[in-house]
């Protein structure tokens, strides 16, 4: 009796999966729209990008951002706690190749808070010039009018912030599109239902721009340096003084640098914590999202041939839905045969997500703690 109803529930939950596939794949086309802002943005921008190691493309996602048609002043400022950092070079090869640009490079070894990444940006918030600060991590690779929309995006939506989704651009190898899929497949889709249906209120390291004024009003970087979600922690200081952050229509692109299994394990296990961290009955809802496995389960606890054409019918609408994205944001083809496999593993790293509490980070390992801080900092075996 208890395999005949585990096979009812887990059947019930991966027809709720297909139906919220079919749900994503209506919403993809509208929201993913091109629209020119009404008004092109002239403000002075600073742009905020820091730098840890050399990485896959690291050379091409920066130039995306050099190479942006914008008629106002723009700063670029990178950043890096060793002078020795592989990145140091890429920021010299870029400013051989755009001689025209403000290209300014902050080497400072002071860490502040557990995160590293924010005590980098702390290190170079004092070079900033202009009222309007564009975050983006080193790994996004952007469109020439990127910085016109994202900027007239802040300045006529009245939010406190803006930010958007990003895709996967993928650098060769199958770990590489497993990561893309994960991107491109689930994120993707999640993230669109989710805003589109206000049940998540996202802020992406892809791309934050806000104002200094409000920068300062919050605290500063100082005020997420130990939080492992610094984004939404940002985004969320804004919202509590009644500064809204505002989504936009369309995504940049996210190289996926991940050579190897166990890198993409502890890449997207640190993503998992990191959600379960901000939303845990969001976190614990998205079970409902991997249709395939549950129809697997299904099938494997008696479901017999309803269970049988459920698994199907899931994956039948995972490569419907991965072509509507591909449609929607104009993407090249991904691995179709990869998907199961995707599937598999992303259900495999949601469930580990509910039981791991140690975060691999840029060469480091951190305890996560329960408010979502980084604490015990020490050496990890691989970055």
């Amino acid at each position: 009796m208890i395999w005949v109803t585990l096979s009812l529930v887990f059947f019930a939950a991966g027809a709720f999966g297909c139906l919220f596939m079919m749900v994503a794949i209506v919403f993809m086309p509208s929201f993913a729209r091109r629209e020119r802002p009404a008004r092109i943005a002239r403000s002075a921008v600073s742009i905020l990008k820091p730098l840890h190691g050399d990485e896959p493309s690291l050379f091409d996602n920066l130039a995306s951002f050099c190479n942006q048609d914008y008629p106002g002043e723009v700063q670029i400022i990178f950043g890096v706690t060793n002078p020795h950092d592989p990145a140091v070079r890429v920021v010299e090869r870029l400013r051989s190749a755009f001689p025209g640009r403000r290209l300014e490079l902050v080497v400072n070894a002071h860490i502040a808070g557990s995160n590293p990444k924010v005590a980098n940006l702390i290190n170079m918030s004092s070079r900033v010039r202009h009222e309007i600060i564009v975050l983006a991590d080193a790994d996004i690779r952007v469109e020439p009018d990127y910085l016109a929309r994202v900027v007239s995006a802040l300045e006529q939506s009245g939010a406190g912030a803006v930010t958007c989704p990003y895709f996967g651009i993928p650098t060769g190898n199958v770990w590489s599109q497993l990561a893309r899929l994960a991107i491109d497949n689930h994120f993707l889709p999640n993230v669109i239902v989710g805003v589109r249906c206000k049940l998540a209120q996202p802020c992406f390291g892809s791309t934050i721009a806000l104002r200094s004024t409000s920068l300062a009003a919050i605290g500063g970087f100082e005020a997420v340096a130990d939080c492992l979600a610094d984004d939404y922690a940002l985004c969320e200081a804004l919202r509590k003084r009644g500064e809204p952050i505002a989504v936009l229509p369309f995504a940049v692109g996210h190289s996926c640098n991940e050579t190897s299994c166990r890198e993409l394990w502890r890449h997207e296990l640190r993503w998992a914590m990191t959600i379960r961290m901000i939303d845990p009955l969001g976190y614990a809802g998205s079970a409902l999202t991997h249709a395939f496995p549950l129809a697997l389960a299904a099938l494997l606890f008696g479901g017999g041939l309803p269970a049988l054409a459920l698994t199907l019918a899931a994956l039948a609408c995972r490569v419907a839905l991965l072509i509507a994205v591909e449609r929607s944001w104009r993407l090249p083809a991904h691995p179709y045969w990869l998907i199961p496999f995707r599937d598999l593993l992303s259900v495999a790293v949601f469930i580990a997500g509910f039981f791991a509490r140690d975060v691999d980070w840029k060469g480091r390992r951190y305890r996560l703690a329960s408010e979502g801080a980084l604490m015990s900092q020490r050496r990890s075996s691989q970055p």
